[in-house]
């Protein structure tokens, strides 16, 4: 846990161990409106997902169901460190749940796009020693080793490859330098991973859903393109690698995007059905034509 940890030494914890957990991110008064409201929108639309596990209850741009958890996205402590690790500008590539039901076994071992040598689009290893892109996971219900807590190997993000790259997926796979640990923190927390860490879905022995988000945030300089449906960038890399699975990446809504907050819109600004840039071209123009107008 990080307690009451400043920015700088959570920074220090993530480039170190690979990992931190900011406590208390959604208000204990609050996260059971949320994990109702998560629930309720996975129960509707995790169906809607291609080659959906039977065991997880995942929904890609969960963000265009359900939107209590929005307000928390840009929580100070949060951004600050997203911002310290990856510069200004900061953007959040994904928003998935991650409902991990009673019955789900562990999953293997991997690193998050993109870094997963088995999506297209990905970096190629081996990986420069840079922190690129951010998984966050919000513990939307307590998550411990009995409901199926993330399994992680603290320091795994400083290899320059992760298990994806040289294990058949069919076959075992190899085991880690260090001990694994798992993520065990309260309702309402957020973990806080640098993207190339070695991790693993862990079984859920309870009797209950464990509820989380998978939230990944990524500097303004890394291509997202290769996640959009329907975008060349995409279409390229699928043809370099047919082999090479998608994450497929639903655009906002622009509705939802309206009724976001002021200091969350920033972070989908890049990922709407209608693109930002559109609303910022006629001041753009009314502003060069203003001046040609004083030239």
């Amino acid at each position: 846990m990080t307690g009451e940890m400043s920015i700088e030494q959570m920074v220090r914890r993530v480039r170190v161990d690979g990992w931190c957990v900011i406590d208390g991110v959604i208000p204990a008064d609050t996260v059971s409106t949320v994990r109702a409201g998560v629930l309720d929108a996975v129960d509707r639309y995790r169906h809607t997902r291609k080659n959906a596990p039977s065991h997880i209850g995942a929904v890609s741009t969960i963000i265009n169901y359900e939107q209590s958890f929005a307000p928390y996205l840009a929580e100070p402590r949060l951004l600050g460190l997203a911002e310290a690790l990856l510069g200004p500008g900061v953007r959040i590539s994904f928003t998935s749940s991650i409902v991990n039901y009673p019955g789900n076994e562990r999953t293997k071992w991997h690193a998050d796009w993109p870094f997963n040598q088995h999506n297209a689009g990905h970096i190629p290893s081996p990986y420069p020693d840079m922190v690129a892109h951010l998984t966050t996971l919000w513990a939307i219900s307590d998550f411990d080793a009995q409901s199926g807590g993330t399994l992680i190997v603290s320091g795994s993000h400083r290899s320059k490859d992760n298990p994806t790259s040289w294990y058949d997926p069919d076959g075992d796979e190899p085991e880690p330098v260090h001990p694994e640990v798992c993520v065990e923190m309260k309702a309402g927390s957020v973990a806080v991973l640098d993207s190339r860490m070695w991790h693993a879905g862990g079984a859920n022995r309870g009797s209950e859903p464990r509820v989380g988000l998978a939230i990944r945030y990524a500097p303004w300089w890394l291509n997202l393109q290769v996640l959009q449906p329907g975008s060349a960038d995409r279409a390229r890399m699928e043809a370099i690698d047919p082999r090479c699975s998608e994450n497929e990446v639903p655009l906002v809504r622009r509705e939802v995007y309206d009724q976001l907050p002021q200091q969350v819109k920033p972070l989908y600004q890049h990922w709407l059905e209608e693109p930002a840039r559109r609303r910022t071209a006629a001041p753009s123009a009314a502003r060069g034509a203003a001046r040609a107008a004083r030239a």
